[in-house]
């Protein structure tokens, strides 16, 4: 009998760690690595190269209907597609960062991106990492982790990422505040744990600590369903 493969839901706020960890844990049980982030990232480049108003949300929704969005697994992590070119690198930087927390607000680009990410996902063998990922993208994953972190931490993390320092980090530290508001508050999907989520608080374990746990977890799920 074959393995079954699984669906694991990582979630959490920004900082929290989450994109290391779900890269490293798909390398290391050979699954794909579905980052839902990339993909709005990706959009909201698209929307600043067609000077789209990010609080259009009807307009918004048109422009991910002809995007063509998509991620190819690579040994240091996701090649990163829209329309063709390889945006891996221009989706990192800060206004886009800033552009994709509010083009992510919006219910019907959320609507349109769950459909794309369920389609990609829906045969397991995939982790995946977001905000709403246990509770709206997979509700069913095989097993859902939430990875949080003390906010102060985070935002080190974060500015420790991208070496910023002096005023710069002032204003790092705030936009990753104001992530946190949007994320936790907004109407559809807000940031939660799923009531059947594994919550990790990171603050204090290293990568690989966090990695370990969330092995065991998969592995006892592995077990389960053989």
């Amino acid at each position: 009998m074959s393995e079954k493969k699984l669906i694991i839901a990582i979630d959490g706020p920004a900082g929290a760690g989450k994109s290391t960890i779900a890269s490293r844990l798909a390398r290391k049980l050979g699954y794909v690595n579905l980052e839902s982030g990339a993909m709005y990232r990706a959009l909201a480049l698209k929307a600043i190269e067609w000077d789209i108003s990010f609080d259009d949300g009807p307009a918004l929704r048109k422009l991910a209907e002809g995007a063509r969005i998509a991620l190819e697994p690579t040994l240091g992590g996701n090649r990163v597609l829209l329309d063709g070119k390889d945006v891996s690198a221009r989706i990192r930087e800060r206004d886009v960062t800033e552009a994709a927390s509010r083009v992510s607000v919006h219910p019907a680009v959320r609507e349109w991106m769950v459909a794309r990410q369920q389609e990609m996902g829906q045969d397991g063998g995939v982790v995946m990492e977001g905000r709403d990922i246990g509770t709206k993208v997979f509700p069913n994953a095989d097993l859902k982790i939430f990875l949080d972190a003390d906010p102060v931490v985070r935002e080190q993390r974060r500015l420790d990422q991208q070496k910023i320092k002096g005023p710069s980090a002032e204003s790092m530290a705030a936009d990753l505040r104001e992530r946190d508001r949007r994320d936790r508050t907004r109407a559809t999907s807000p940031l939660e744990p799923a009531k059947d989520a594994v919550i990790i608080d990171s603050t204090r374990l290293s990568e690989d600590q966090v990695l370990t746990q969330i092995e065991k977890r998969a592995e006892e799920k592995r077990n389960q369903v053989k």
